[in-house]
């Protein structure tokens, strides 16, 4: 801006009218070095899209072939990324488990225990045992959310089912509900922030919880209107190159993911409807067994497959329905958390640009710029940053989920078509077509 005071702090660099094809993936952005101190825009950006595809690669080093994969193994080659996220020393453990159902007068509810071990000094004792249930989680995650608002927070599985549809007091549901939780809390240990708030050393440690609620309930609403409504009455020209990247490749993710996760629950739901049809149809060829005499030992065989084939199936859809659909879900909810982060940054960029052209339409000359312009460049350059480095551990997170996902679901689908073969021996099979055939 021409008309800044003098050392008035620099605008952000903004992606203008670039399309999609031109940002960079958030895979393969370059290193903080490579950014510089501002949020310069990387070199990749400005090459041809041919000569970028030449050198994709993912964060790790492994080279990226943009062609289709000729086999199974070749495809199974890709997924082969690192292990480990980080070479930090874990000094901090949780685990939930032991749900158990409380009937009261007003209400029925499940709680879960929590269990903390750990050698942190914030911490007075190496471990301890509390009981929550889900709507203590929630606080738990609003708390981190006021107090961390340029972080990214873990989602919770949803609170409300469909009645009549989903037992929430069911074995399988809770147990459901029991790991969903489980990684909700292993998500915030692992993290380098958020595993030191205050708030969740209360939620691990604290005995009785509502004492905490009722404290801090004064200062909520406060706390809401100074995170989330105060750059309301600004807008924001344009996101700097990194962030419209991440912000469409958010949406993309979203929406693909959306369609994996409606297309598995109709396959479940058939597989379950056929599953019904065949249990009645195996004990059929039993009973004509019985009935003919010569056919009996290969109509027994047929019902002996028919009722492998049960089995594997239904093992098939159990773990499409406890291992598949939840990881789809969390990293659903995962990258809607990862927009509500993003807006939030947008919002602060807005105050800033707009305070900056406050102090540029001034006439007087100015010896500086004023000091809250210069904390809200701060808070921009901390909401960047922190952003930055939580989008590049979720990626982390979500290629090592999604690796053990994938290659799960092949071994499941192996191991289905390995127990749905035929347990007829290879002459026993022959013999079946000669009596057939006579």
């Amino acid at each position: 801006m021409s008309g800044a005071a003098p050392g008035a702090p620099k605008p952000l660099p903004s992606s203008g009218p670039k399309s999609l094809r031109e940002m960079p993936h958030p895979l393969a952005t370059s290193s903080s070095e490579e950014m510089g101190p501002a949020l310069s825009p990387s070199p990749d950006l400005l090459l041809p899209r041919g000569a970028a595809d030449k050198d994709l690669s993912l964060p790790n080093g492994t080279p990226v072939d943009t062609s289709s994969p000729a086999s199974s193994s070749s495809l199974l080659n890709r997924l082969q990324l690192d292990d480990d996220l980080d070479g930090e020393t874990r000094d901090l453990f949780v685990t939930v488990d032991d749900p158990k159902k409380h009937v009261c007068t007003m209400e029925t509810y499940i709680t879960y225990r929590v269990t903390t071990k750990t050698t942190r000094a914030e911490f007075d004792l190496p471990e301890y045992s509390v009981r929550r249930r889900y709507q203590d989680f929630d606080w738990l995650r609003n708390k981190l959310e006021e107090s961390q608002p340029t972080h990214l927070i873990p989602p919770l599985p949803e609170k409300f089912v469909v009645k009549g549809v989903v037992d929430r007091f069911s074995e399988e549901f809770v147990e459901t509900r029991r790991k969903a939780l489980d990684k909700f809390l292993k998500r915030i240990t692992d993290h380098p922030v958020l595993s030191f708030n205050e708030h969740f050393n209360v939620f691990l440690t604290a005995k009785d919880l509502n004492a905490y609620k009722k404290q801090g309930m004064a200062l909520l609403s406060k706390m809401g209107e100074s995170v989330k409504y105060v750059t309301g009455g600004y807008k924001l020209r344009s996101r700097p190159l990194e962030f419209a990247a991440i912000g469409e490749y958010l949406d993309t993710f979203s929406l693909k993911l959306g369609t994996i996760d409606r297309i598995a629950q109709r396959i479940i739901k058939e597989q379950l409807e056929y599953l019904v049809e065949l249990r009645e149809y195996g004990p059929v060829y039993s009973t004509w067994g019985g009935l003919e005499v010569e056919l009996s030992e290969p109509l027994e065989g047929v019902s002996a497959c028919i009722g492998n084939c049960c089995t594997a199936l239904e093992e098939l859809s159990e773990d499409m329905t406890e291992d598949f659909l939840p990881v789809l879900r969390e990293y659903i909810l995962y990258s809607e958390s990862m927009k509500n982060v993003l807006k939030k940054r947008d919002q602060v960029q807005a105050e800033y640009e707009a305070k900056l052209e406050a102090v540029a339409l001034k006439k007087e000359d100015r010896p500086k710029v004023p000091t809250d312009v210069e904390k809200c460049q701060d808070r921009v350059e901390c909401f960047n940053a922190d952003l930055k480095a939580d989008m590049e551990r979720w990626q982390n997170n979500k290629r090592q989920d999604f690796r053990q996902l994938l290659m799960g679901m092949a071994d499941k689908n192996i191991q289905y078509y390995e127990k749905r073969s035929p347990t007829v021996r290879p002459q026993m099979r022959t013999s079946t077509r000669n009596r057939l055939s006579a």
